[in-house]
């Protein structure tokens, strides 16, 4: 039985962890706020660009001419899956649930006989992917530096990954990220940015004719590379407030978990402390009638 001296050291060391989680859960209450805010404005602009790139695209007859973010490589052989996780821990499972997912694709294209990459975006993600999948990183990106997430961070992430994709580095690219719900729910969410996927069922049928000007080849040759960078974008936002859910749930429940581990140091504590002076009675007494 441990010393009534090593109970109460250990009851105010578990003290002080409480206090920290405390704090870190309301830090997290109020970050989260302003994350779950930017998360749900980007939403409505990135889906609305997103059903646009699909019904133009099903509007196009591919060509050579054709973008080749929207037409592909004319291969389907090397994916490139996009990880974006967060730089910090103590997320609950928040990290551990994306790469679970992508790890999944992966394993998924490769028993189908694809060859995969991973492009890491957060520094949470790393350790798992290099331990199983450490000669096909093809990108590792941290992103310690960014205090709130912008356009300009997900243009450049963008660019990176559009860059690779017309020097032939990979053929289709799949971007994975936790969509928040709520401070309790996010969901690993994987999506495929490049090519543009097409429309279930193929072009569209029964819309009205449309004529564009310029014609649509001109029109998606200038938006297709800012959807990208959009859905990456709505990806960070989705990110940055399904962490921030994720923390301040883990941070409560550490925080009830070290309340209830108090309790239970005090109730030992408090017994060890009655069966002393119990026993110093009782030889206080036998020594009192032995004289």
């Amino acid at each position: 039985m441990a010393s009534l001296k090593a109970l109460k050291i250990r009851i105010g060391s578990v003290k002080s962890t409480q206090k920290i989680t405390k704090a870190m859960k309301m830090v997290a209450a109020a970050k989260l706020r302003r994350a779950q805010e930017a998360a749900v404005q980007g939403r409505p602009y990135a889906e609305r660009l997103e059903k646009v790139m699909a019904s133009l695209a099903s509007k196009v007859v591919l060509s050579e001419s054709s973008p080749k973010l929207l037409a592909g490589t004319g291969k389907d052989q090397v994916h490139l899956i996009v990880v974006a996780t967060s730089e910090r821990g103590l997320a609950g499972a928040f990290n551990t649930n994306i790469v679970r997912a992508a790890r999944k694709k992966a394993a998924e294209l490769e028993k189908a006989g694809k060859t995969v990459r991973f492009y890491i975006a957060g520094k949470k993600g790393r350790a798992v992917i290099k331990r199983f999948h450490a000669q096909q990183i093809a990108a590792d990106h941290e992103m310690g530096h960014i205090k709130y997430v912008t356009f300009s961070d997900a243009q450049a992430l963008a660019q990176d990954i559009i860059a690779r994709f017309e020097s032939g580095e990979f053929d289709v690219a799949h971007l994975f990220y936790a969509k928040f719900q709520s401070a309790l729910v996010q969901i690993p969410t994987g999506q495929q940015i490049i090519p543009v996927p097409m429309p279930e069922g193929g072009a569209a049928q029964g819309s009205a004719a449309v004529e564009y000007e310029p014609d649509e080849e001109s029109i998606l040759a200038d938006l297709l590379p800012r959807n990208v960078a959009v859905q990456i974008f709505r990806a960070l936002l989705e990110n940055a407030a399904s962490e921030q859910g994720s923390r301040m749930n883990a941070m409560d429940n550490a925080t009830r978990n070290a309340g209830d581990m108090i309790n239970r140091l005090s109730i030992q504590y408090n017994r060890s402390r009655q069966a002393a002076i119990t026993t110093e009675l009782v030889e206080i007494i036998s020594g009192a009638e032995a004289l």
